[in-house]
């Protein structure tokens, strides 16, 4: 073994799905070292089920800041070397880690680590579109059209939150998808290939439906890469390509719903991007 690993799972009035997450870490064939719960803001009985079920986790409460603080709050106060990251709707299945585990110690120096998933959608079994198709080694490309890591399937070394910051609290959504493009531009990932966790999807409080127009995030986290140093000239290129097609399809959107002053934002996005400057040349952030 690799280290020391803690678990890090957010939960906000999700009473009814976390001990199905949590029952799916202690069933785990590779015991962890640590649990933490960060309830951000829950108004159901998740504090008192998680004290009176599972004494054994650590149980940090906050006021409602978003899947994003809670998952951050988490990392700050984990002792592990690695962090493994579960949504309270998921479910491992019991051979995650260690088949994980198992392929970093087949390949020494990699720092981030995920699986192949299985989907569920209002209880159903459903099938990945091809877009959502996984893999490892360099993937900075792959992820830019959108999130291709599933937090609930990534182990990651403590070291790479150090190198890169947390999850973006800033976002609302597709933090995730942030967090993905700063790792893999910097080094590659390995990639579990068979499937190894459950993913649950349908209900009312996911982000993907609170949220229209998902692309605005994703556009502000290309934003944040363009200004970075580390792109090489190709994914430069790449990444400015990916921005001004996502903007042009929230323009058309926003323009098409009357929307005309957010419209007129991304008009100006794909202005000010459409010159293409390359690496280490200035480029004004749009608000």
């Amino acid at each position: 073994m690799t280290g020391t690993i803690s678990v890090i799972i957010p939960t906000c009035n999700r009473v009814e799905t976390l001990p199905r997450a949590l029952d799916s870490v202690l069933a785990q064939t590779l015991p962890v070292d640590e649990i933490i719960v960060v309830d951000d803001g829950s108004t159901d009985a998740t504090a008192d089920m998680v004290r009176a079920s599972y004494p054994q986790v650590t149980l940090l409460q906050q006021q409602n800041r978003g899947v994003s603080a809670a998952r951050n709050r988490g990392i700050r106060k984990a002792t592990g070397d690695w962090i493994a990251l579960l949504d309270s709707d998921d479910r491992w299945l019991p051979a995650k880690l260690e088949a994980q585990f198992r392929l970093v110690e087949q390949h020494p120096g990699h720092r981030l680590c995920h699986t192949e998933e299985i989907w569920f959608r209002n209880g159903r079994r459903v099938n990945q579109m091809l877009k959502h198709n996984k893999s490892g080694g360099h993937i900075y490309s792959q992820c830019l059209p959108l999130c291709v890591i599933s937090p609930s399937s990534a182990v990651l070394h403590h070291s790479l939150f150090e190198e890169v910051g947390l999850f973006d609290e800033t976002l609302p959504a597709c933090e995730d998808y942030d967090l993905w493009l700063r790792i893999c531009v910097r080094e590659p990932v390995l990639f579990v290939e068979t499937p190894h966790i459950e993913k649950y999807g349908g209900h009312e409080d996911q982000l993907s439906r609170k949220y229209w127009g998902m692309d605005r995030f994703r556009v502000r986290a290309l934003e944040k890469m363009l200004a970075d140093d580390l792109l090489t000239p190709a994914q430069h290129a790449e990444t400015v390509a990916m921005l001004l097609h996502k903007a042009a399809i929230l323009e058309q959107g926003a323009r098409k719903r009357g929307k005309l002053e957010r419209a007129d934002h991304y008009l100006l996005l794909m202005r000010r991007y459409s010159q293409t400057p390359g690496p280490g040349e200035a480029i004004g952030h749009a608000e």
